[in-house]
């Protein structure tokens, strides 16, 4: 028994130490209110250890001691009070915020890649103040400031940052706020390797398969692989006006929708795209499911006449064959063809998801948590096609953050195929954050689910995140007082 008792007095001093750094970390805290300061000043030594308990019975001593222990915090009583970032070097610039709050808890969140933070700094004040377990209420405040693709980061950055502060406060996983969950591991999919030779590349493919695990690949089929082969294509000339089909000026390639480029794809090009297509399949074999992504610009015919060429591979699915607006068009591309079609990486909340869905204008939807609304519309969106028997894969391209809100999203999704991991070459990319329940972030090519971790069930290495911020701005979770006020009105009805 004494043993036991010097054990718990080991650990009671490690907790109380611990809890002496979050005390001090809240008085020094510049939202630190003066009466609150003053009264953790007055309280510092106002506790009793249990090394002081020496008398009382062990039954007695472990009544007292865990009686006012801070299980998680107060929830109700929790109100947000700061808004700070860093902008990583992950995708070329994805930012991770901090919300504090008055408990000495915070949460993460993270700015979908290539969108600016200040998506998210303009929300700061129209939430300081908040408690940041009314979830839903939050989201409905500043929802009217998210939109398509990137301009949704700022309010999904925020929401992903909530969950993870519930889940502390009340000291339970994301997974089970989003109503439980549906499986112990997460499948995840990886971009397929290429290589200097075929050889090389079957050789990357193997030791992605075998050795890192994964059992789910995608590839890009691009128009731009057969661009400057002669006789490939009609009009490829105005491929030259951009780098490649996501930038270039407002009127070039890059910017142009699929169906007014007037790219065609000839017999030439579509044989050259189907060998690319048959030499992987081939060397991933046919019990792994390959995805494709990425064909370029071109019209609805094309897609069918590409589609079509490619059906005997038994592809997962294809993916953005045309911009999600054109619900019509991604119909008739689906109903022409055998393989699975999806589209959702940039649709902003389920409602305008819900015509793809009502008109199974695509067999999987694929929303991005960091642009779709967050944890839990990304849970309602999933939830609204399964009722209508499709399935949901998921894209993701940032930070471990951004990853982990993805796998707490889909344990508790049902109708959940596979998500994205976008950086499975990127050495550093893991040692980012450190798992609170000390396992691994990703395993053989699954991402365990955090069975008992509060929040997002992740912490911050910031000594890694410091080595890796975008050179374009070195500040990390500065002070960010000159988002703290308000100055519109926000109503948007009269």
């Amino acid at each position: 028994m004494k043993n036991t008792l010097k054990s718990i007095i080991s650990d009671q001093k490690q907790q109380e130490r611990q809890y002496a750094l979050q005390r001090q970390a809240e008085i020094d805290h510049i939202d630190t209110k003066a009466n609150r300061r003053d009264f953790l000043k007055k309280t510092a030594l106002g506790g009793m250890s249990l090394t002081a308990l020496m008398g009382l019975s062990f039954e007695d001593s472990m009544a007292q001691t865990t009686s006012k222990v801070q299980k998680a915090s107060a929830p109700s009583d929790l109100k947000i009070t700061d808004m700070r970032y860093c902008h990583t070097a992950v995708m070329g610039g994805t930012a991770i915020i901090k919300i504090y709050t008055n408990q000495g808890i915070y949460g993460l969140g993270e700015v979908r890649d290539a969108a600016d933070p200040r998506y998210a700094l303009m929300l700061k004040s129209r939430i300081l103040g908040e408690n940041p377990c009314n979830v839903e209420k939050i989201f409905k405040i500043i929802k009217q400031f998210g939109g398509p693709a990137r301009q949704a980061g700022g309010v999904c950055a925020v929401e992903m940052a909530l969950w993870d502060l519930c889940g502390k406060a009340y000291n339970v996983p994301a997974w089970q706020l989003l109503g439980g969950r549906y499986r112990d591991s997460v499948r995840l999919y990886a971009d397929t390797p290429e290589g200097k030779s075929p050889e090389d590349q079957k050789e990357k493919i193997k030791f992605r398969t075998e050795v890192q695990g994964y059992t789910w690949l995608k590839m890009d089929v691009s128009i731009n692989e057969i661009k400057d082969m002669p006789g490939a294509l009609v009009n490829p000339t105005i491929l030259k006006q951009s780098p490649n089909q996501f930038s270039g000026p407002f009127m070039s390639y890059g910017n142009t929708a699929h169906p007014f480029t007037g790219i065609q794809i000839t017999e030439k090009g579509l044989d050259e795209l189907e060998k690319i297509v048959h030499s992987v399949r081939e060397m991933v074999g046919y019990e792994i499911p390959i995805s494709t992504d990425h064909y370029g610009h071109i019209d609805l015919n094309n897609c069918i006449r590409l589609g079509k060429a490619l059906d005997k591979y038994r592809l997962a699915w294809l993916e953005d064959m045309v911009p999600w607006q054109m619900t019509q068009q991604h119909k008739t591309i689906t109903d022409a063809l055998e393989t699975p079609t999806t589209t959702g990486e940039d649709i902003y909340l389920l409602a305008n998801f819900k015509d793809l869905i009502h008109n199974h204008a695509v067999d999987i939807i694929h929303p991005d948590l960091a642009s779709s609304g967050g944890l839990l519309e990304t849970k309602r969106i999933g939830d609204y096609a399964e009722e209508h028997g499709i399935a949901m894969a998921m894209h993701q391209a940032g930070t471990p953050v951004s990853f982990m809100a993805n796998v707490h999203c889909a344990a508790a999704t049902q109708n959940f195929l596979s998500l994205e991991h976008h950086s499975v070459d990127l050495e550093w990319w893991e040692s980012m954050v450190t798992m609170v329940d000390g396992n691994k972030i990703i395993d053989k090519g699954y991402a365990p689910v955090p069975l008992t971790s509060p929040g997002l069930g992740i912490e911050l290495n910031e000594e890694v995140l410091k080595q890796h911020l975008h050179k374009s701005d070195s500040t990390f979770f500065a002070p960010t007082t000159e988002w703290d006020t308000k100055r519109s009105h926000d109503r948007i009805y009269s």
